[in-house]
């Protein structure tokens, strides 16, 4: 069964740091790929799956995570693959950390899936209708306060 985990994002937190959602989605990617798990992070856009790809690299190599583009790298990807809609991900993976707009209807082929609820109303009233779509899906939902640093 899948399950998933919304955490909430709070106005103070977009305000110390406008990235702070993308920074907070790359954390929970790294944690992932540290508890043995291989990751699709979908982006919005390709704009902003480059965007990840570009931060990630930036890490001290202490907390250097294996990560591609889909498409790019060692056949059935890295344990961190970034995609954006309309793209395929590379094989069987456990986690979706999803950046994208709306619930990809392929979330109940991971055991877990995370999403967020951003303070602005318009993007919240998106994440609504991905709860929705997750829990018309069977997919077991639960939410969580987002930290307050990545």
């Amino acid at each position: 069964m899948t399950h998933a985990t919304f955490y909430i994002i709070d106005d103070s937190q977009t305000a110390a740091d406008r990235d702070y959602p993308l920074h907070f989605a790359c954390h929970q990617a790294a944690l992932s790929y540290q508890q043995g798990h291989k990751v699709y992070l979908l982006a919005a856009s390709k704009a902003q799956a480059e965007q990840i790809d570009e931060y990630l690299w930036q890490q001290e190599p202490d907390n250097f995570v294996p990560h591609n583009l889909v498409g790019e790298g060692p056949r059935g990807g890295s344990p961190v693959e970034i995609g954006w809609p309309g793209l395929r991900h590379s094989g069987r993976r456990s986690v979706l950390i999803n950046l994208s707009q709306d619930a990809p209807n392929f979330a109940v082929t991971f055991s877990q899936v995370i999403d967020f609820v951003p303070c602005d109303e318009k993007l919240k009233q998106q994440a609504r209708e991905r709860y929705k779509a997750y829990r018309l899906a069977g997919i077991q939902l639960q939410t969580a306060a987002a930290p307050e640093t990545p």
